[in-house]
C-alpha cells in the first residue's frame, strides 16, 4: 500500500472554531460572517435556561431548558462545558457537536467568556 492510498481512507476529523469573549465584544457578528461565508461550517446550537425572545426559534438560536433540565443535562454528562452568565445557564450539548466533529464536518462554537 503506498501513502497516498492510505491517505485517501483516512477519514477526516471535523475541525472545533471556538469564538470565546465577554458578551457583547462583538462574537455573534464574527460567527455570523464566518458562517456566510463557509457553507460548509455549521454553528453549535447552545442550551440556556434564559426565556426565550421573541423572534428566536427552538432549535436555532437556542435549545431553551428549565433549570431542572438543564441540571439533569449536567448531571448526565450529556454537556461538552457550561456556565451561568448573568444569572441564567448556558452550554454546548455533547452530542450533536461529537457527531459532527467525528463526521468530518467542521463546527463554530459561540462561549461567552468566564
Amino acid at each position: 500500500m503506498v501513502a497516498r492510498d492510505l491517505g485517501s481512507r483516512i477519514r477526516r476529523r471535523g475541525l472545533m472554531l471556538v469564538l470565546s469573549s465577554p458578551s457583547g465584544a462583538g462574537k455573534s457578528t464574527i460567527a455570523r460572517n464566518l458562517l456566510e461565508s463557509d457553507s460548509s461550517l455549521e454553528l453549535s446550537v447552545s442550551v440556556t435556561t434564559r426565556p426565550r425572545r421573541g423572534s428566536e426559534i427552538e432549535g436555532v438560536h437556542y435549545h431553551f431548558r428549565t433549570m431542572r433540565e438543564f441540571e439533569r443535562l449536567r448531571d448526565s454528562d450529556e454537556l461538552l462545558e457550561w456556565a451561568e452568565v448573568h444569572g441564567n445557564c448556558y452550554a454546548t450539548p455533547r452530542e450533536p457537536a461529537e457527531l459532527a466533529l467525528a463526521q468530518g464536518r467542521d463546527m463554530l462554537f459561540d462561549i461567552d467568556w468566564q
